[in-house]
């Protein structure tokens, strides 16, 4: 989630008008959507028909806070093909206490919850608490570990100290090969790329992949195709043609053809690699989809 997105981006409902070429045997996965947000109470169900009209028939949602992981929880129990993330956002441990670690590692029995996210470090908005970040993000990696979960991170303006923390962890661990997750809203820059990949995390590719002059196509060239996802990140960072209007997980397709056309593949290939990435990485049954 991008903070000052929610501040500034568009709030005007935007029904895309989206030229797909359609597979219909292959599917999209959005691995990060925040679908719970105010932005889509006043017309979820169209955004959901919009999302399976582009093929995009599981959603993945991260965590911000405990509350929005009842609310995503109440959404997966209502609707299958959606699953859910728990954690809490680095820039809302503030106030956080190990009690909330707690609560957030007991979640991890439901199973609709697949991955620990977002977590992470973000210097941007206040550097005031950034050793209680880190030791949050070292509790998040504590419960990811212990529940053998994927983990998703959150990275603003904090690369060195985030890949230093996560490096650290990994050293110390008698289990480290159950950690592992996403980089979500992959920005780079290129080094950060070989270290990300070097640890054998996944990148989330979103709208950002679409922005002129955003620097995403140079950073992720030496990323291969066996560890990105996508995601959108909804309601914030919406790809072109749609950049600062709410972003909805129908766009995937949009990052899925920017993709294809970065690699010189076709859609149905992007589509199926990157959906069998993220059903492994997320351990779900790609049968259980959204339906109309």
């Amino acid at each position: 989630m991008i903070r000052e997105e929610a501040r500034s981006f568009d709030t005007r409902i935007l029904v895309p008008t989206l030229n797909f070429t359609r597979a219909s045997d292959v599917m999209l996965i959005d691995t990060h959507i925040h679908l719970y947000l105010e932005q889509f109470k006043d017309d979820l169900d169209e955004v959901i028909t919009r999302a399976l009209d582009a093929d995009v028939q599981i959603m993945v949602m991260p965590a911000i806070n405990i509350p929005t992981i009842d609310q995503a929880l109440n959404m997966c129990r209502q609707k299958e093909g959606l699953y859910a993330m728990t954690a809490l956002h680095p820039s809302d441990v503030k106030d956080a206490t190990d009690t909330d670690l707690q609560t957030i590692a007991d979640y991890c029995s439901d199973p609709h919850i697949v991955a620990v996210g977002e977590t992470g470090l973000d210097y941007y908005w206040d550097q005031s608490f950034n050793d209680k970040q880190k030791r949050f993000l070292r509790g998040h990696l504590e419960i990811a570990e212990e529940a053998d979960l994927p983990i998703v991170f959150h990275n603003r303006d904090a690369s060195e100290d985030l890949i230093k923390e996560l490096r650290s962890y990994i050293a110390s661990s008698s289990r480290p090969e159950r950690i592992r997750g996403i980089f979500h809203c992959f920005g780079g820059p290129i080094e950060l790329a070989a270290e990300v990949m070097e640890l054998g995390f996944h990148v989330g590719l979103g709208g950002t992949l679409t922005f002129k002059n955003g620097g995403v196509p140079d950073t992720i060239i030496e990323i291969p195709m066996s560890r990105i996802v996508l995601e959108t990140d909804g309601p914030f960072l919406a790809p072109v043609p749609f950049r600062g209007k709410r972003n909805e997980p129908a766009h995937v397709r949009l990052v899925a053809q920017k993709l294809a056309e970065l690699r010189g593949m076709s859609i149905e290939d992007v589509e199926h690699l990157t959906t069998q990435n993220a059903v492994q990485l997320f351990n779900i049954d790609p049968t259980r989809v959204l339906k109309r």
